[in-house]
């Protein structure tokens, strides 16, 4: 069956430490997180102003954005307590993937690189 999978980066900066590692990343260090949301639907919509979309990109911001203002500026093992970048993306996913079904959109994965060169991408149930 044919689909249509969207994807939107957010930015947002952090800091976290790794309390059970064994080199660097034990200490309290920060990064500029990129964050990509993936989501995936089988038609379009085929009428109003979303016509001929999976998701307008703005609809995509108001249920992404709350989570970005909860990370952001923010030290991430007051949040989870072993923050890493697997742990994070699993977080994420959980908080976003009921808010995105009730538009009746699948959240196929959320990725979540802490540098230009390292990331991950966690895809749920």
């Amino acid at each position: 069956m044919p689909y249509w999978e969207l994807s939107k980066s957010y930015r947002f900066e952090a800091s976290h430490q790794l309390p059970h590692h064994d080199g660097k990343c034990n200490s309290l260090h920060g990064h500029s997180w990129v964050l990509t949301i993936t989501i995936k639907a089988s038609k379009l919509n085929d009428s109003g102003p979303q016509n001929g979309m999976v998701m307008d990109y703005g609809r995509m911001n108001l249920i992404v954005n709350h989570l970005i203002d909860e990370l952001d500026h923010n030290h991430l093992n007051l949040i989870l307590e072993n923050p890493t970048s697997e742990n994070l993306a699993e977080y994420i996913f959980n908080n976003l993937y009921l808010k995105f079904l009730e538009k009746k959109i699948i959240l196929v994965c959320v990725e979540i690189n802490e540098t230009c060169s390292s990331g991950v991408k966690y895809y749920g149930n």
